[in-house]
């Protein structure tokens, strides 16, 4: 999860880091694999039309070449490792078999089965670079020097490598945290989004523990620190992010897990029927061309392409309605989860709080419009998030707001300011009062039962009423929760960093039941485990970094793109570029109706590939005959996979989420 004041905070962050090394990214012409695939396609994209425009052979053919030797070179050497290790690779098969196509006149299909498997390998090398940097990136968020305190009273400015536990290190206002530890002195509020996902700062003071990163509000604080910087929590997310990435399972599309076997005994299978023939007298010309008849009947291409069409449609219709799936594995493997885990802030919520509640309390003499306009004056001049609700509560109903003048501001009390002659607090019901109130006591309870923020105002000194605060489900909120219920047969689990009376209001909004709240990111990565170890398959969806080692860890993770964190962008398997959470049930909708086409289709494929097969073995089935079936079949799975791109099929998808 992620606040929306998470992008303002680092801009004001950035003087802390002066002298670090800025965020890279890796370039795609950096990456070999890029490199080479970019080479491959130039050559194809030179000779294909000099080919297609009657130009002699000697004029393209050295240009398919290069492409060949660009593109296949690499994937090549890869599968012959392989071999030597008894393993019969994909890579080394496909290009054999664009060579095959070559041997056999059909250069320019080699090129691009070439050009199409050197260009996949790149945007899979790209998608791992960028996930690194994310991950990197993340240590960015801590500054790069701490102010240590010296035992004489002086100050240290040091790298926060070099604190260590014990030490006490001052946090002026406006700075990020530099060490994991515990308040000595002092009070503030601290934006530690990026940590628990909660939408508000959380007040700090003495006794409170605050973590590396996190960003200071408006007040000092004197911190103990309590973990070397290696093992604070924002290090342990990018060990975990790592770890999760590294050690979750090795994903195959379907038609990938049986194609080792089929290979090899597609390549037995092409040896016995050129030698059989022949050792029984048979001309070697005749074997040959039957045997060279039967490779390409028999070959996978129909079966490969059953899987990919199908797939990559639903990929772009998706993506059309402003989902990224980043792979066709992602797109199939959506279409598997049985379980959803969701994150709140950012995700079922829209991360930022909002005023639900304006409460005058009797004998003010103030109506809700009065009283939310003293407030919204008295709170304009401050950059606190909820003084930012109230003074958008304001503008929303189209209320005028007054000059406030001698405006102060106390860390975690609240603020006060003259508003037209009058003396107004706004703040903490607890801090104002002192204890006192029976009545306004009351009112903020029940606004805090309901899982608002309970913000009071004073007027002159006397209570005048209450705001309640809160982060607003999103509006498809519960209509999702519903779809997914529907989709995966039990209802989606809440994990969330928020305090456990705000987590199970909002749940109980949305539909959800198991809730499980004020869990830090390894917490949350431990829960989607423990789903996962009970055999389920779980969809993760969140937004911001505390988020990542969970969307790591999972199944299949969503990132909730608006406000998403860069780290949780680039661990996601799927984006939600415009931010619409009922696109989640209806891409997993998507995913099945595209998985159930690559059933329908490998049944056709496997029709026609037994077909020729037979005919080729048992009678005389002519080269021209074979070429046309094999590439008929292929072309009619294609062309039954591209349904999915039309209108229709999302449509289809979302009715079927919420069916």
């Amino acid at each position: 999860m992620t606040s929306t004041l998470t992008p303002q905070s680092v801009e004001r962050a950035k003087p802390a880091r002066t002298g670090a090394a800025p965020r890279r990214r890796t370039r795609v012409l950096a990456l070999p694999e890029a490199r080479w695939a970019t080479a491959a396609t130039v050559f194809f994209l030179l000779a294909l039309p000099l080919q297609l425009t009657g130009a002699p052979a000697w004029a393209w053919g050295p240009l398919y070449a290069l492409s060949y030797a660009t593109g296949g070179w690499e994937p090549g050497w890869e599968g012959l490792k392989a071999l030597k290790e008894r393993t019969l690779d994909v890579d080394l098969l496909m290009v054999v078999a664009a060579l095959g196509a070559a041997s056999i006149g059909q250069v320019m299909d080699g090129a691009l089965l070439i050009v199409i498997f050197a260009t996949s390998g790149a945007l899979e090398a790209l998608a791992t670079a960028r996930t690194a940097d994310s991950v990197r990136g993340l240590l960015d968020l801590a500054p790069a020097t701490a102010t240590r305190l010296t035992p004489d009273g002086g100050e240290q400015t040091v790298p926060v490598e070099e604190l260590a536990v014990g030490d006490t290190v001052l946090v002026r206002p406006g700075e990020r945290v530099g060490a994991d530890g515990r308040v000595l002195d002092g009070a503030s509020d601290v934006d530690q989004a990026t940590i628990t996902g909660e939408p508000l700062p959380a007040a700090k003071e003495p006794g409170d523990e605050v973590f590396a990163g996190t960003l200071n509000g408006t007040g000092a604080l004197r911190v103990r620190v309590e973990r070397d910087a290696s093992d604070s929590v924002i290090a342990r997310i990018v060990r975990m992010v790592e770890e999760a990435s590294e050690t979750k399972a090795p994903t195959q599309l379907f038609i990938e897990k049986v194609e080792q076997r089929y290979s090899l005994g597609m390549v037995a299978a092409t040896l016995a029927v050129f030698l059989v023939p022949l050792a029984f007298g048979e001309q070697l010309t005749d074997a040959l061309l039957r045997a060279m008849t039967f490779m390409i009947v028999a070959s996978p291409c129909a079966v490969v392409l059953a899987t990919m069409p199908p797939l990559l449609s639903a990929i772009a219709n998706a993506g059309r309605h402003g989902v990224l799936v980043k792979s066709a594995v992602v797109m199939e493997r959506l279409g598997q989860v049985d379980a959803v885990a969701l994150d709140k802030t950012g995700t079922l919520t829209e991360g930022s709080p909002r005023v639900t509640d304006v409460r005058p309390l009797p004998g003010s003499g103030l109506d809700e419009a009065e009283l939310l306009t003293l407030a919204a004056a008295a709170e304009r001049p401050s950059e606190h998030p909820l003084a930012r609700a109230v003074v958008d509560a304001a503008r929303e109903r189209g209320l005028d707001l007054p000059g406030a003048e001698d405006f102060t501001s106390a860390p975690g009390v609240g603020v006060t300011a003259v508003v037209n002659g009058c003396g107004v607090a706004v703040g903490a019901p607890a801090r104002l009062l002192d204890g006192t109130g029976s009545t306004v006591t009351a009112v903020a309870e029940e606004l805090e039962e309901s899982g608002r923020t309970a913000v009071l105002v004073l007027v002159d000194g006397a209570p005048a009423g209450l705001l309640g605060i809160a982060d607003r489900l999103r509006p498809d909120a519960a209509a999702t929760v519903a779809a997914l219920t529907t989709l995966t047969g039990t209802a989606p689990v809440l994990l969330t960093g928020d305090n456990p009376r705000a987590a199970a209001h909002l749940a109980a909004e949305a539909g959800i039941t198991d809730v499980r709240a004020g869990l830090l990111p390894q917490d949350k990565m431990a829960a989607v485990q423990e789903l996962e170890s009970t055999g389920r398959k779980v969809l993760v969806v969140g937004d911001g970094v505390n988020d990542a080692p969970a969307l790591a860890a999972a199944h299949t993770g969503v990132a909730m793109g608006r406000a998403g964190s860069d780290l949780a962008l680039e661990t996601a398997d799927a984006v939600i570029v415009r931010d619409e959470l009922a696109a989640v049930p209806t891409t997993v909708a998507l995913s099945r109706r595209a998985r159930r086409l690559v059933v329908q289709n490998l049944v056709i494929a496997g029709v026609f590939i037994t077909g020729l097969v037979v005919w080729d073995l048992a009678g005389n089935l002519p080269l021209p005959l074979g070429v046309a079936g094999h590439e008929g079949s292929t072309v009619l799975v294609g062309l039954n996979g591209l349904r999915l791109l039309r209108e229709p099929a999302w449509q289809r998808a979302a009715a079927e989420g919420t069916g």
